[in-house]
């Protein structure tokens, strides 16, 4: 299992042991943490699970590819660090990943 940390927009943090090979929209939805919606279950075809992945952990999780770019477009509050949590595949390299959760969603 690998330890990620969501973080709530009220600053409520979710510490959360996530399966190697699951997504972080996975984790978050089965964690009930609040403020991801996850509208389209996961096929990348909405923004619900927009989510800030904290600068130190940019360069693992990646960049964004064309179709998450894309749908990035319609999130609220788009940043350099803006992912969405179904593209975010848990590995152990991941191990103590930040994610934050914004204020609102798409």
């Amino acid at each position: 299992m690998t330890k990620i940390t969501f973080v709530a927009p009220d600053g409520t943090r979710y510490d959360v042991d996530a399966p190697n090979g699951s997504t972080a929209m996975e984790n978050a939805i089965k964690n009930d943490v609040p403020g991801i919606e996850a509208e389209c279950g996961g096929a990348c075809a909405c923004a619900t699970c927009h989510v800030y992945v904290d600068e130190a952990w940019t360069e693992k999780t990646g960049e964004p590819e064309a179709m998450e770019e894309d749908m990035l477009d319609f999130a609220y509050d788009v940043r350099p660090n803006s992912r969405l949590s179904c593209q975010i595949r848990i590995s152990v390299e991941l191990d103590g990943l930040v994610l934050t959760v914004p204020e609102r969603q798409a």
